[in-house]
């Protein structure tokens, strides 16, 4: 059990010396590059991949014909990310469209102006404030984002592959002015978030992800993509809006759709063979039938199903070491589960695996595992009884002999679940705002666990199954809770915090979409993102998980996802998966010990430097 306590972090001076000692090629470190360039002028400052607004020089001024168009003080990036705060802070009310525009939604109108005009710039403020501005690219602001989506367009970006694009999608791909991307999250709009299908809308899902891949994990933005395949929509008032952007018909299904998928696939792989595509927020009827379609031929994985399940992992684990005991005690836990879509089908089968390894990973030991599971989805506790039971929860379905020894029976409540089994988890999967009442929460004061565990999961925030508050004030002060979008910690009184812990997926996937790159690895396999969820359940202190915290502070992004980059990475090389990237053939990765991994992670991170703008005429 020794991987499930392994922690592979390391000094920042311990790094910094490593990269003089090593002998071996390592690529430039991203960003540093002289960018060649055949624009000046005006056509420079209108271009938001080169523009440095008022921080470019008065060498490049004049070598870029820009004097003159500037302001002439040339200002440092500090003095430019405490300009754009201070007009954030003015701007904020006035950027508000009315009643129904919210400040968080204000925050990322203002955000995306900047994105528009200065990208360099919108990533130097998106890491330095990466805490505050987080939940405004990503969840819970991006929800709203997607909702209100046609109203917001201004700017294309990415790109949208439709149902009436059939047959031309290998040609499309070319209309794209990158010659090299290096990730790609693509969503059908079918399930954003707990918000259901919000059609062509969704793509601002796709845009969120990006900005995180490039703000934590550091890929270089002009490299990542994102898309919209647009199959219709069964959202009947988006169907009804004569503004709506997407197309209104009823969306495709069966083999019609598959081969949408199919040629989308064909093409973006064909004109980029090393690209990783992060599928995300597909519905769970097709979720896991495209991971399984294409897992072992393409450079791909799917988020909900695969990321979330790794955080909810990560974070069982923490739980686990927050009760006092060793991480190989995870098979004794008793764990209620809450939703039976791809999410929560999703972390059952990465639980289940997990705990079989610590008992032997066998045939009985995966027996063992999935006994301690009780799943509970609309229609009550899923059992060998219920008729037409979807493939993907037919394995967690309780026997009949079993539920009737707890007293239970098929279809019985999750208020009854838990008031019978006594869990030491009650995770909730369900995106049903509000589904852990009163009436669940004290039923789990009955746990038998020293200190239970509650994960509200879903997101945006109006979907979490219960607040902090809730559940500290229903179950006690000595819970571990974890929720999927962000709440405040709770004041218990007499100095003591309640600690609400962000279940966020953005500690995972920009680690294993980094590692995955970096690797060469030919696929994203169980073992990869098993590593990722075991690195990030091994980075908080014992100190720090005694006191109720899980996971770690979102300022620490950027090095978390290293960490859990190079933790892919070794997997990657121990499987025999790696293949290289660039300089770094895999006969070289190989040769890299522990330290070494970590600093080419860190080495090939981009960073939000302005880089020397050089021009040459086409």
């Amino acid at each position: 059990m020794a991987n499930f306590s392994r922690q592979i972090r390391f000094s920042t001076s311990m790094v910094r010396g490593l990269q003089y000692r090593i002998s071996r090629p390592f690529t430039t470190i991203e960003g540093h590059r002289p960018t060649i360039v055949h624009k000046q002028g005006l056509d420079i400052l209108h271009d938001p991949w080169f523009n440095k607004g008022t921080a470019f020089s008065m060498t490049e001024r004049d070598r870029l014909e820009l004097r003159g168009l500037l302001p002439p003080n040339v200002m440092s990036n500090e003095q430019q990310i405490e300009r754009f705060m201070a007009d954030l802070k003015r701007l904020e009310v006035n950027a508000r469209d009315g009643p129904s525009d919210t400040n968080s939604l204000a925050k990322w109108r203002i955000l995306n102006r900047l994105h528009d005009r200065n990208e360099t710039m919108y990533y130097k403020v998106l890491i330095a404030k990466i805490e505050e501005y987080a939940p405004v690219v990503y969840t819970p602001t991006v929800g709203l984002v997607c909702q209100k989506y046609s109203g917001l367009f201004r700017r294309p970006r990415g790109m949208y592959f439709s149902a009436a694009d059939r047959g031309e999608m290998m040609s499309m791909v070319y209309n794209w002015p990158a010659d090299q991307v290096d990730m790609i999250v693509v969503t059908d709009g079918s399930r954003i978030l707990g918000l259901g299908d919000l059609g062509i809308q969704g793509i601002g899902i796709s845009i969120g992800k990006l900005d995180l891949y490039v703000a934590a994990a550091g890929i270089n933005p002009q490299r990542v993509l994102p898309i919209m395949i647009d199959v219709g929509t069964n959202n009947e008032a988006l169907l009804k809006d004569p503004l709506y952007l997407g197309l209104q018909q009823h969306r495709l299904d069966g083999e019609e759709y598959i081969a949408v998928i199919d040629e989308f696939m064909e093409a973006v792989f064909t004109r980029w063979p090393h690209v990783i595509v992060q599928f995300e927020d597909f519905q769970s009827k097709w979720a896991f039938k495209l991971l399984q379609r294409y897992r072992t031929s393409y450079r791909m994985f799917n988020d909900d199903v695969q990321g979330t399940a790794g955080v909810a992992i990560a974070g069982l684990l923490g739980a686990v070491r927050a009760q006092g005991k060793p991480m190989i005690d995870f098979p004794k836990q008793k764990i209620v589960v809450a939703g039976a879509g791809s999410a929560g089908i999703g972390v059952l089968n990465a639980a289940r695996k997990t705990m079989a390894r610590m008992l032997g990973n066998n045939e009985s030991a995966f027996e063992s595992a999935g006994s301690q599971f009780w799943v509970v989805d609309a229609n009550g506790l899923i059992t060998e009884e219920r008729e037409n039971i979807d493939g993907d929860a037919k394995p967690f379905a309780k026997k009949t002999k079993e539920i009737v020894r707890q007293g239970l029976r098929e279809g019985a409540s999750l208020v009854e679940v838990v008031r019978e089994v006594k869990p030491d988890v009650l995770l909730g999967l369900s995106a049903v705002g509000g589904l852990f009442s009163t009436e669940v929460l004290e039923a789990l004061r009955g746990s038998t666990s020293t200190r239970p565990a509650i994960f509200a999961m879903s997101n945006p925030t109006t979907s979490a199954e219960c607040t902090p508050e809730e559940a500290f004030k229903i179950v006690g002060d000595n819970i571990i809770f974890a929720s999927g979008s962000p709440f405040a910690d709770v004041d218990l009184g007499d100095g003591h915090i309640g600690h609400c812990n962000q279940g966020n997926n953005m500690y995972l996937f920009p680690g294993i979409g980094l590692g995955t790159l970096l690797s060469g690895s030919r696929i994203v396999s169980d073992g990869m993102l098993q590593a990722a969820a075991e690195c990030l359940a091994a980075y908080m202190t014992e100190e720090e998980v005694l006191k109720g915290v899980i996971y770690p502070s979102i300022s620490s992004i950027r090095d978390i996802t290293k960490q859990v980059a190079a933790a892919v990475i070794s997997e990657a090389i121990e499987e025999d998966l790696a293949e290289g990237y660039r300089e770094m053939d895999a006969r070289e990765l190989r040769k890299l010990n522990k330290d070494e991994i970590v600093c080419y992670v860190e080495n090939n991170m981009w960073n939000p430097d302005y880089p020397t703008l050089i021009y040459k005429k086409d």
